[in-house]
């Protein structure tokens, strides 16, 4: 009987099985016919003989990998990661490197926690593929990165700039003057082959005005784009493509502006551009570094920035790279650097950032090198390519080019309020005119500004022909002497300090009025310290001295006479001592740089030729001077 029973039992599963194995040879023969429609790219009858497999076996493994690769080639990625987990639900180790897929199918989605688990789970398989290896090990750092700056954004507030600004093509922002009141971008149409063009907008009443395009010579026939306007308003540095006097593909030029009009933009020369690529130019606020970015020889990457120093004779130094703090194996693009002169914003698709290119800030140290840089965080940056950036010179708002969703075209400008840990120093400005004091008509004048603590020149910079307005911007609490000359006029001297906080839609505002050179006019010398109560030059006044040095040197038939003044604290007579010796001091700098002591006179006047109240402190203060007056000429 148990021998019966034995047989029976074998009998069944000999019948089951052979049963199992002509279903399975059925769900075989239907999956071929999927493979055949997959490689034909008939994605629709793939799908219907795929949902035929697994009617017949529905644990049926490679028809979820094969669904799954069929929703990756049809980008649908979350359906091709449903399709792929449930094979590897099935059997995970029947083919490992869909995990592998699904993990970079996360990360493009941003879902990193879920990416870092299946990337750890298809290096456990040991694969041997180096390149997935490097991938997978790579990307699950930045797994972590990305994980962690989306779990503490920074905050981000972007509003567009509107449809005056805005069009439904490009556009890529390039400068934006010192007082916010112009912008100038660059814009692109969606037509094929479309070359790039600069517009400018006016700002009035707080809001941006139409924009209009640049008219020539600045947008040519050609292709043109990149361009920085420079902190004074008075130079626009940008990139030219493929011109008769270019030296690489694309080279930097530099125009000049005189009242409304840009000069015809010149070639910054061979020592400047390369045979390569260059471009994406900005100029620091003291016009003397120029940074921009190429793919000339000695670089690390593909794209690098690089920097140029203005030379005392007007030329640009050999350009030097800013070195692998800042340059890698992949692109370094779009510099920004603030009116600060030390805090450096940058695109980068080779540092670790949230995908494509992530915008980021460094800081130039006193010691001349690079902080490591910061990513500008999430969701300034995201997985896409973030690239243009602007800071207002207040430093509190920022200018953004970006393709986001709801925007007037494909790509938009924004400005937002920058976070507070990536700020620069707040900078101010100086506003004003020269103009002939006479018949009040507009003149161009050399402009030299003074940091009075450090004795160096922090910018140079000249006032327009046509109009005599200047523009400078200079970091807050500090005290600044500026010194204006113009030939065939007395030169003007002024100090004065720019406190924290200032109001940036208030600007300190100067009227420079110009004296034309003639017998018996005066200039108070306002950039000459004396120690209180003696006679003794403060190390601030030899940049003042200096000029007057100069002028004369440059008006060799001058004579003049250097006047001392008082205000009326104590006695007469050491009040005409003190002025007669302070007189002295600066007769004998001068005697000492070259004057001819004939053409000097030094002379103390005392408390008796005041030019204010001695009533109050700030009176008395303008009593205490120093003037040139001319004698003969």
């Amino acid at each position: 009987m148990k021998r019966i029973v034995t047989i029976l039992i074998l009998f069944l599963l000999f019948a089951v099985s052979v049963y199992s194995q002509k279903d399975h040879q059925k769900a075989d023969r239907l999956y071929e016919k999927a493979e055949q429609s997959y490689g034909r790219h008939d994605f629709m009858q793939a799908f219907k003989q795929i949902n035929e497999v697994l009617k017949e076996d529905s644990a049926y493994c490679n028809a979820y990998l094969l669904m799954g690769d069929i929703y990756y080639d049809m980008q649908k990625p979350d359906l091709a990661i449903n399709a792929y987990t449930k094979a590897v639900a099935i059997d995970s180790a029947l083919f490992p490197p869909a995990f592998y897929i699904m993990a970079n199918l996360q990360f493009e989605l941003e879902r990193y926690p879920e990416a870092k688990r299946n990337y750890l789970t298809y290096l456990s398989f040991y694969p041997k593929n180096q390149t997935e290896i490097r991938k997978a090990e790579r990307n699950i750092g930045l797994c972590d990165f990305r994980a962690d700056l989306m779990k503490h954004p920074v905050p981000f507030n972007p509003v567009n700039l509107g449809p005056n600004i805005n069009s439904e093509g490009y556009e890529y922002i390039n400068s934006v003057s010192t007082d916010e009141e112009l912008m100038i971008f660059t814009r692109k149409g969606t037509e094929q082959g479309a070359n790039e063009s600069f517009y400018r907008s006016i700002k009035n009443d707080s809001k941006w005005g139409l924009a209009l395009p640049m008219e020539p010579p600045i947008n040519s026939d050609g292709n043109q784009g990149a361009l920085c306007l420079s902190p004074d308003g008075m130079f626009l540095f940008m990139t030219c493509c493929s011109r008769r006097d270019s030296y690489g593909s694309c080279d930097l030029y530099v125009s000049h502006r005189r009242g409304n009009q840009w000069s015809e933009p010149e070639n910054l020369g061979d020592v400047v551009n390369s045979t390569a690529w260059d471009s994406q130019p900005c100029l620091s606020a003291d016009g003397r570094t120029l940074y921009f970015v190429s793919t000339r020889r000695g670089g690390f990457g593909g794209s690098d920035i690089w920097r140029t120093t203005l030379l005392p004779d007007g030329s640009w130094d050999v350009p030097q790279n800013l070195g692998d703090v800042i340059n890698t194996s992949s692109n370094e693009m779009a510099p920004y650097i603030h009116q600060d002169g030390r805090t450096l914003y940058f695109s980068s698709n080779g540092l670790k950032g949230m995908g494509g290119a992530d915008l980021f800030m460094s800081r130039l140290g006193v010691n001349g090198n690079w902080s490591v840089p910061t990513n500008l965080g999430y969701p300034v940056n995201t997985k896409d390519d973030e690239i243009n950036l602007v800071i207002n010179a207040g430093g509190q708002s920022a200018y953004i080019s970006s393709a986001k969703e709801g925007g007037f075209g494909n790509t938009d400008i924004y400005r937002f309020d920058l976070p507070q840990e990536v700020r620069p120093a707040p900078i101010s400005y100086v506003k004003g005119k020269v103009y002939d004091k006479n018949d009040l008509h507009p003149l161009s004048a050399d402009l030299e500004l003074i940091d009075m603590q450090s004795g160096k020149v922090v910018v140079n910079s000249f006032s327009d022909a046509a109009s005599g307005g200047f523009l400078l911007s200079l970091p807050v609490d500090k005290g600044y002497a500026l010194n204006v000359a113009c030939k065939g006029y007395l030169f003007y001297s002024q100090n004065f300090s720019i406190e924290n906080g200032r109001d940036l839609n208030n600007p300190l505002m100067l009227d420079i009025p110009m004296q034309p050179v003639s017998v018996g006019e005066k200039v108070i010398l306002h950039n000459i310290f004396f120690e209180s109560d003696k006679f003794d030059l403060k190390a601030e006044s030899t940049a003042e001295l200096d000029k007057l040095t100069e002028f004369l040197q440059n008006n060799p038939l001058l004579k003049v006479e250097i006047g001392g003044h008082t205000d009326n604290v104590g006695t007469d007579q050491h009040n005409l001592d003190l002025s007669q010796n302070r007189a002295a001091a600066v007769f004998k700098y001068l005697a000492d740089h070259g004057i001819q002591k004939e053409r000097l006179i030094a002379k103390g006047y005392g408390k008796t030729v005041p030019v204010d109240t001695n009533d109050t402190p700030a009176g008395r203060a303008n009593n205490r001077r120093t003037e040139f007056k001319v004698l003969s000429k």
